[in-house]
This record gives C-alpha cells, structure tokens and sequence, in this order.
C-alpha cells in the first residue's frame, strides 16, 4: 500500500468537539483540559471559562444540598482510576448544576450516570482522564414522582382499609343491638 492510498486519519479533535455525548478531559491533577460542546450544553458552562481550571473549582457541591456528596464520589472515583489505571463507572449521581449568572446563577437539580477513563501516555503513566456523563435527570425525575404516587396510593389504601374495618365493626356492633 503507497501512501497516497492510505485512508487519511480523521481529525480527532474535530470527532471530539462533535460528539453528541459529553465528554470532559482531565489532567491527572483534575485540571480541565478539554471539552466538547455537548459536556458545555449539558453543564450551562462555556469551554472559554473552564479550561484550565480545577474541576471541583468550576462543578462545586450545592451549598443549599447539606446532603450532597457529587464532589465527594466523583473524587472518589476519579483516584480509583488514577490508583488502579481502570475505567471507573459510577451509580447515578445527584450533582446539581449552577446555572449561570445571567439565569440567576441557582443550582439546578441534575442526575448523572458517569464513567471515568485513563488514558496512559506512550510509557504508560496516566497522561488523561477521560469523563463521560449521561444526564439521566428527567429518567430519576420520573421515578422519584412514580415512587412518589406509590407512597401515595399505599397510604389511600391503608386509609380505605381502616375504614372498611371501622364500618365492619359499627355494622356488626349495630346488628349486635348496641
């Protein structure tokens, strides 16, 4: 085979900045180094304000969520991926996005399914961390409401129920003369 009839390599930066999925590179410090436009649509953020900077400076925790632990798991896994040099992929996590400033800047409830990937350099030491999410927010949405009106419904049967024996008794005391 000539080089002339060898496929061209395609522009890998280019399939990266289109991909419909979003993805985020780290450095191995957690350093944001790349990221397509599908991670910036999903995270209302803008490539130009966090390149650069650390991860957990530009997706901080919730402060109005005390319960929160996104920062805490995401950490965990991403060591995991730097102690093991495996991929790391995590339950569903509640990670709420700060909308941004010209929104109001409140955090927005947001639930993803992530997926950490090393990518090791020629000798084999991690060069990268590739993050993927899937925002899984409207699927959990609809499962908390779907739990939600199970709750409910048990709870109006249980009062139906009680009601029922409530009426049994009365009818039986009643029929009983008293």
């Amino acid at each position: 085979m000539t080089h002339a009839d060898r496929p061209e390599l395609p522009d890998f930066a280019a399939l990266f900045a289109a991909c419909p999925n979003p993805y985020l590179v780290l450095a191995p410090d957690f350093t944001i180094v790349a990221v397509n436009d599908s991670y910036c649509r999903a995270t209302m953020t803008r490539r130009e304000d966090i390149l650069g900077r650390g991860l957990f400076d530009v997706f901080p925790d919730n402060p109005d969520d005390l319960d929160s632990m996104g920062t805490s798991n995401l950490h965990n896994s991403l060591v995991r991926v730097i102690e093991h040099k495996r991929p790391d992929a995590m339950a569903v996590q509640k990670y709420d996005i700060r909308k941004p400033a010209a929104e109001g800047g409140a955090f927005e409830v947001r639930y993803w399914s992530p997926l950490n990937v090393p990518v090791p350099g020629p000798d084999g030491e991690l060069r990268w961390i590739i993050h993927y999410v899937e925002d899984v927010t409207e699927l959990m949405l609809k499962r908390y409401a779907d739990s939600e009106r199970e709750e409910f419904a048990r709870e109006q049967q249980k009062l139906i129920d009680q009601l029922r024996r409530a009426n049994r008794e009365l009818a039986d005391r009643i029929a009983a003369g008293g």
